[in-house]
């Protein structure tokens, strides 16, 4: 077979994992949400600004990328192309999966909605990262540190990060509960679950993705 069919092939198909991973991430913050049992951190901060400003959670998950997005800068990160789709569709796949998902009210289905959503989560990160067209936004942010000041670990950056956007989130208002604990303690082995099985062949993603991927997973 032509090696150019090959490309092509794993080019089409990273390419629909990268947008289909976007999507799901988008619905699966819409759920947890919806099950208003608690956020992760960057989602806790997402819906202070949402209450505080008036604006749509998926506009706030926006407009807050491109700030972010320019803190790259001085840390020498790149963008790559998922970064740029990641800062588009995934605030605009949550919006619409806040419009179309049913309101509900028994603690049975908020639970249900809470582990579909943090499921889902897992999964989709596996699918986009796994497309390796570049880290989101908040994901660059720390890698971005870390490479930069390669003394920190990624443990360190990411939880710093975190328990700064979970503090300033929670002073606005967003939601922390049983949800924001189980998306911690869940989170990273899902997507060590799901990381392999979504990771298109081809080559080894940049070293700051690895790291990345390590602050994932463990």
């Amino acid at each position: 077979m032509d090696p150019s069919d090959n490309r092509d092939r794993r080019l089409i198909r990273r390419t629909v994992q990268l947008f289909a991973g976007l999507v799901l991430y988008g619905a699966s913050m819409a759920l947890t949400i919806e099950s208003a049992l608690g956020l992760n951190p960057w989602d806790v901060f997402h819906q202070g600004l949402s209450k505080v400003t008036g604006i749509s959670f998926g506009w706030v998950v926006i407009l807050l990328g491109i700030p972010i997005l320019l803190l790259w800068i001085p840390l020498r990160q790149r963008p790559g192309f998922g970064t740029v789709a990641n800062l588009v569709v995934v605030g605009f796949a949550v919006d619409g999966a806040l419009h179309v998902l049913p309101a509900v009210a028994s603690l049975p289905a908020r639970i249900g909605f809470l582990v579909a959503g943090i499921l889902l989560n897992g999964l989709a990160t596996g699918l986009y990262i796994g497309s390796r067209f570049g880290p989101g936004p908040r994901d660059g942010l720390m890698t971005g540190i870390v490479g930069r000041f390669p003394r920190l670990s990624v443990r360190l950056v990411r939880t710093s990060i975190e328990v700064l956007v979970l503090g300033v989130g929670f002073l606005l208002g967003g939601t922390v509960g049983i949800g924001t604990i189980a998306y911690a303690l869940a989170i990273g082995p899902l997507v060590q679950l799901f990381l392999p099985l979504c990771t298109v062949p081809g080559g080894e993603p940049r070293p700051e993705v690895r790291k990345g991927l390590s602050g994932l997973r463990h």
